[in-house]
């Protein structure tokens, strides 16, 4: 694995592209996304207003769903879930209220190396978006799940 630069958020044009998503779910269409997209409502770390993104869904199961942050530490999301981790997803049809906790590096390392084989094209965009060049080891994926944050989403108590 090599880093071949550092990730830039998307703006003008291609940032459009990235929240499309969110149109689909504003008009009650997020099911069309299947379960690998979720919508993430969460509160502005500076603005304290409502704000919203859709991301990946890495895995799922018993104790919530797992998103990565593309486009690393910086990206406005992560930095609001860090300082209000009670958000709301929407996967599908499909609304809860979770906590969102960042996960342990070795942990990430460890959930990247499982998604790679399930989602090939998904993981190498993921990379390349991130920067990373990659051999499609097991050992560069987990060596770059080391360097993107990973987030779970875990269902609170009602």
């Amino acid at each position: 694995m090599q880093i071949i630069k550092k990730p830039s958020l998307p703006t003008g044009l291609r940032r459009r592209l990235w929240r499309l998503p969110i149109g689909l779910y504003r008009l009650g269409l997020g099911s069309l996304l299947g379960r690998r997209i979720m919508l993430l409502a969460h509160i502005g770390r500076v603005s304290g207003r409502p704000r919203q993104a859709v991301i990946e869904v890495i895995e799922h199961g018993e104790h919530g769903y797992v998103a990565a942050s593309g486009f690393g530490p910086k990206a406005d999301w992560y930095q609001n879930i860090l300082k209000t981790p009670d958000v709301t997803i929407q996967i599908g049809g499909r609304t809860l209220q979770v906590t969102a906790t960042p996960l342990p590096v070795d942990e990430g390392a460890e959930i990247m190396a499982r998604y790679a084989p399930r989602h090939p094209a998904a993981a190498r965009r993921l990379c390349k978006i991130m920067g990373f060049a990659i051999d499609g080891s097991t050992q560069d994926y987990r060596e770059v799940g080391r360097r993107i944050p990973f987030v779970r989403f875990a269902p609170r108590a009602h």
